[in-house]
């Protein structure tokens, strides 16, 4: 096992909260976090089938439901409990369990084998190391710990899930009110054709209409959520003073539903139900579709903007529109015609119906963001934690760092959503499944946060236990009626978990048997720094870059290279990268740089740290930041690191101090050498410039032409400066120079030979997914003239 890294401070710069601030994002969170809530009025009571419905006082009791359930999952556990839990303004399923990875030892993912420990060192409050009995509890026992891992894993994967069934009924319950529109139209124009017209209209309205909107709603993904927030803000603005203004209509005309709001109806309900009651539940629990994600979607907002939205916007209009059409409902069982869907409790007119049905189709994309940016959220983290595939994350604002867009999942959550909608073709069904889906959710959240109480808060197993029993009792209640319906759609959350899961688990397990090989297997440090003429090995002119996972020895792939080729260059790195549980690795800290052997070696070690939420990996000047970190290391070795904000840090091949690349370095001057043709250049030019790897090499004959050329130079003598580290510096200048070589291991994975079949199957998995997914992102930038890939095979 390798050492762990240096201690870190989790500080981050932030956005400042300022009002001017926080009213911009609340403006933006109503087109993104809250369109889903907002527009679940659409399907809620209209997933209920008017004949199941006994009688007027049944329809009290499910809006005291609605009521009480609004009241206390988002309101009380999210916006007043589960967003204080935020990591660093990071929200969802992998910030919480980041924080149990940090605070109490039960990290499992591949970063927390050599780097969870660094989280316990300073930067973190003494009181959070305190061994309480349930952190002892918890670390104490393994089983715990795949536990956590699983059930992290599990809620990631419902809200993607979620963001494949909430398109698919959103835009569907709007094309069926398009279709009942159409149909009314058509009724009053030739009455005698009123069978054959609904039968025409149901086959081609509803689902191939659908299929249609939900392709314009993943293609506009790409233009981020700053833009696509302020376009849909104003619809869900005109959706909720449209919904409210209905609801207040209502209630003024039977203004008997406000007693409905007592829980003595919640208990009459309990008391009276048999199974057809209680499988009501599971669809009104889809009030509350979309409440994880005002949490998932923290990263793209704030905490402040996101609180403020719900209680004093939200909330009230969702309970004045639930209100509203309740009160209509009660009051036209047996009267009117699908009296349960939201249109039919519109004062009578046409003009107003048709108003309506074209804003509803608006809604339902606005009611679909918010699931497909959480969608986002979570990959994202999941990627830098090494449980899912690697895949382009694009991040499109830099302001909000956890605005971002991946092509690829867009493309296979609409697939999938094409899918649901053209398999199912029914609100009902797919609301059986989408309510399923949010509850199961809602419960693995409450778990986690339970957990969180415990060790992070470090509050006492009573306030953890009151969490769960308060919150965990309505999640209960409702996933028991949810589950009841498992022939009638819910059945689709399995498979498409299963489906998940499995791609999460085939790649966390592929990569951390990885991993343990490289572990194994690496070579000592004296057997590469031992020149003796016995070994044979000659230096050759420039740089060599070795990126490896391990961070201490030499990586076998290297060994394997040498043995076969007894040479390397003048100068070598050692690069790893390692992702830390953590949103965000401050740009001053995030290189750790030290030395390998003997100075006369020339061979250093460079371990590259960034967070789940650190877009590290889109980084064009990367190979500048490395080779002025090592010449600011050089400069000063010398000094005494016991200061703490030198970030000193032991190791067992040398000192290792955190720097930060250019910023920070005085010992070496880089100076960008511009094209004839180039007379300026603006910070937007410099945004879209090709990496300097490639710029340095010619380019790789495809792309933007080069623009600039980063070359070093020493400043001038001073009498502060050791002649040596003068001389090493100007050595580490004509390396580069002289060129660049690239050196990645190339594995190829097997099974060993009688290995159980679970275990065949995830090696496997995780061979297709390595096959057939994006390459290692340092692969993307480098020249393939200077790229050397060295294979090796693993036998796991």
């Amino acid at each position: 096992m390798d050492p762990p890294l240096s201690p870190l401070s989790l500080s981050y710069p932030i956005n400042k909260d300022t009002w001017r601030h926080t009213i911009i994002l609340s403006f933006q969170s109503l087109g993104v976090v809250y369109g889903r809530l907002s527009t679940a009025p659409l399907y809620v009571f209209g997933s209920i089938d008017e004949k199941d419905v006994k009688s007027k006082e049944e329809i009290y009791e499910l809006f005291s439901f609605v009521f009480w359930t609004l009241t206390i999952i988002p309101l009380l556990k999210y916006a007043l409990i589960v967003l204080k839990a935020d990591d660093q303004g990071e929200g969802g399923t992998f910030a919480l369990y980041s924080l149990l990875c940090r605070h109490a030892k039960v990290g499992l993912l591949p970063s927390d084998k050599t780097a969870a420990e660094t989280m316990h060192h300073e930067g973190i409050p003494s009181k959070i190391k305190m061994r309480t009995r349930a952190r002892w509890a918890i670390e104490k026992h393994k089983s715990c710990h795949y536990f956590l891992l699983l059930l992290a894993l599990v809620g990631s994967c419902l809200i993607i899930c979620d963001g494949v069934l909430t398109p698919s009924i959103s835009v569907l319950s709007a094309t069926t009110t398009l279709k009942r529109s159409i149909s009314k139209i058509l009724r009053e124009s030739s009455s005698e054709k009123a069978d054959s017209i609904d039968k025409y209209l149901t086959k081609y309205i509803p689902v191939p209409t659908a299929c249609a909107i939900l392709v314009c709603l993943f293609t506009l993904q790409k233009y981020g959520t700053h833009k696509i927030g302020f376009l849909f803000a104003p619809v869900v603005i005109i959706w909720i003073v449209f919904i409210s203004t209905m609801g207040i209509y209502n209630i003024s005309r039977y203004p008997s539903i406000l007693r409905s709001v007592s829980p003595v109806y919640i208990v009459r309900f309990i008391r009276n139900a048999d199974i057809s009651s209680w499988k009501l539940l599971g669809r009104i629990a889809l009030c509350i579709a979309g409440s994880e994600a005002m949490f998932a979607d923290l990263g793209h907002f704030s905490k402040k903007s996101i609180q403020v939205t719900f209680a004093l916007i939200i909330y009230p209009v969702l309970i004045i529109c639930y209100a509203g059409q309740a009160a209509f409902i009660s009051n036209h069982l047996g009267v009117t015609p699908y009296v349960t869907h939201l249109s039919e409790s519109l004062p009578i007119s046409r003009d107003l119906h048709h108003v309506f049905t074209a804003l509803s189709l608006i809604a339902s994309l606005v009611g679909s963001q918010a699931t497909i940016t959480a969608s986002f959220s979570i990959i994202n983290q999941c990627q830098a934690l090494g449980c899912f595939p690697r895949v382009k994350v694009i991040h499109t604002s830099d302001k909000i760092y956890g605005q971002v867009y991946i092509p690829d999942v867009t493309w296979i959550l609409m697939v999938l959503s094409l899918g649901v909608t053209f398999g199912l073709g029914d609100i009902t069904t797919i609301a059986n499944a989408t309510g399923l889906t949010v509850i199961s959710g809602m419960s693995v959240t409450s778990c986690l946060m339970s957990l969180v109480i415990a060790l992070y808060w470090e509050k006492s197993l009573f306030f953890s236990l009151c969490f769960v029993l308060a919150f965990g009792s309505v999640e209960a209640m409702y996933l028991f009626s949810s589950l009841m319906n498992f022939s009638k759609g819910t059945w689709c959350v399995l498979v498409l978990t299963s489906l998940f899961m499995m791609t999460m688990l085939s790649w966390h397990y592929g990569t951390v048997k990885k991993y343990e090989f490289d572990v194994e297997n690496k070579v000592a440090v004296d057997w590469l720094t031992d020149l003796s003429p016995g070994l044979g090995v000659n230096r050759v002119q420039g740089i060599g870059f070795i990126y490896t996972d391990i961070v201490t020895g030499i990586p076998s792939f290297f060994s394997h290279f040498i043995t076969n080729l007894p040479a390397f260059h003048e100068l070598l790195v050692f690069v790893s990268f390692k992702p830390l549980p953590v949103p965000y690795i401050p740009q001053n800290k995030r290189y750790l740089i030290g030395r390998v052997g003997h100075k006369e070696y020339k061979i250093y070690r460079c371990i590259v740290r960034y967070g789940y939420c650190d877009h590290m990996r889109d980084t064009h000047d990367f190979e500048e930041h490395i080779i002025s970190s090592i010449g600011e290391f050089i400069a000063r070795e010398e000094h005494d690191y016991d200061d703490k904000e030198t970030m000193a840090s032991p190791s067992p091949e040398g000192r290792m101090i955190a720097l930060g690349g250019p910023s920070t370095s005085a010992a070496l001057i880089p100076v960008t050498e511009i094209e004839e043709n180039e007379v300026s250049q603006t910070s937007a030019d410099i945004e879209t410039q090709r990496s300097p790897l490639i710029d340095s090499y010619g380019g790789s004959g495809f792309g933007p032409p080069k623009r600039k050329k980063v070359r070093f130079f020493l400043p001038p003598p001073s009498p502060e400066v050791n002649p040596a580290v003068r001389r090493e510096l100007q050595e580490l200048i004509d390396a580069r120079e002289r060129g660049t070589a690239y050196f990645l291991g190339k594995p190829h994975l097997s099974v060993r030979k009688g290995s159980n079949f679970f275990k065949q199957f995830l090696i496997l998995n995780y061979i297709f997914l390595d096959k057939n997914c994006r390459e290692p992102p340092v692969a993307l930038n480098i020249p393939h003239a200077a790229l050397l890939e060295v294979g090796m095979a693993y036998i796991v």
